[in-house]
């Protein structure tokens, strides 16, 4: 018997989330293919401000509050995989190359052994000298965020903007093309965000995440056919979904251009303002978030040919972000997934397609 769940995941590093309506739970895969599983607790303001519960507003609510619970299950995964004691070896190896050669310049220019010389420095690393503080760590994890957020406004707000007065120009300047700024623009967006995905699905350990994903995806239509969580069973599913993330992002991208459209017909103006194009969009973000995440709770309830046509870009993409898994990964879908089923049934969506 098929159903749609409310259930969703997230791919991790070596691992998956799930999210149920009661709670979550996060299975890693060690190193020596053992599977370990924990329960995250996450808060949510839509639980103390009701408002947020409220349509266009949860989508906001929910980005936000998705992108910080992931953060903490992606370095949960990474602890508990052995991912971050080999990027730790991989550091330390490093380190000490460095010492090395800072040893051997120094063995030359005092006339002292080198290993006299690399004993001292790493004694001296190890005393403080080499030692970062927690405190620096999350200064640097703050940087890190905060330019990560710099670079998607370049990407995706300043260039596109900036490639279409380019465009413009022969043709008389940014308002001579105005009717297409919005078209133009999404394109752009479009093509950097589905390039972006091409070119990091080239990664090895990205491509992991995504084999993963691909598990996540197929464990859980294989709960919404009714059929037994087995690893057999989940690797007949089809691994593109119509309520994933990615078609989420891609949703977000098109409902950008529309409010484009709008925005440039009430205010006309502004398409020759740069800056002030750019402040707006940022400014829109919350209801682009909002609007796209209504599309594709829609998009999963119901199932015709306008929702086919607006899910069909996502899925599409989909063939970037998830990859066939093996039968390890579907092993720790189906265990993280085993755990959030309730048993009252109050994940089950009252579905109008299926």
């Amino acid at each position: 018997m098929k159903k749609v769940t409310s259930i969703g995941g997230q791919a991790l590093i070596e691992g998956i989330m799930m999210r149920g309506p009661k709670k979550s739970v996060i299975a890693v895969l060690k190193r020596d293919g053992e599977i370990v599983s924990e329960e995250m607790r996450f808060s949510t303001v839509k639980d103390k401000i009701k408002i947020f519960k409220a349509p266009v507003l949860r989508g906001a609510v929910t980005f936000i509050e998705t992108l910080r619970d992931g953060y903490k299950a992606l370095m949960f995964s990474a602890e508990k995989s052995g991912f971050a004691d080999i990027e730790q070896a991989e550091e330390k190896k490093e380190q000490e190359e460095k010492l090395r050669k800072k040893a051997e310049k120094i063995s030359k220019k005092k006339g002292i052994p080198q290993e006299e010389a690399f004993a001292s420095l790493k004694q001296k690393q190890e005393d403080g000298g080499g030692k970062i503080s927690s405190t620096l760590i999350n200064i640097a994890m703050v940087i890190g965020s905060v330019l990560g957020v710099a670079l998607a406004v370049v990407l995706f707000m300043w260039l596109p903007t900036t490639v279409y007065n380019l465009i413009a120009s022969p043709f008389g300047g940014p308002q001579s093309l105005s009717g297409l700024k919005p078209i133009i623009e999404g394109v752009l967006k479009i093509a950097i965000f589905v390039g972006y995905l091409a070119l990091v699905s080239q990664m090895k350990d990205v491509r992991r995440v995504f084999m993963f994903h691909g598990a996540e995806h197929k464990s859980i239509f294989c709960y919404e056919n009714g059929l037994e969580l087995t690893v057999e069973n989940v690797q007949k599913q089809r691994r593109f979904h119509p309520r994933c993330g990615t078609s989420f992002m891609f949703l977000m991208l098109f409902v950008g251009i529309i409010l484009g459209f709008v925005i440039q017909l009430v205010f006309p103006a502004v398409v020759s303002l740069k800056w002030i194009w750019v402040l707006i969009k940022i400014l829109i973000l919350p209801l682009v978030c909002g609007l796209g995440y209504e599309l594709i709770k829609i998009c999963g309830k119901y199932n015709n040919i306008v929702t086919r046509i607006i899910s069909a870009p996502g899925l599409w993409v989909q063939r970037l972000t998830t990859k066939e898994p093996d039968d390890d990964m579907c092993a720790v879908a189906i265990e993280a997934l085993k755990q959030v089923i309730p048993d009252d049934g109050s994940d089950l969506i009252d579905c109008k397609c299926r």
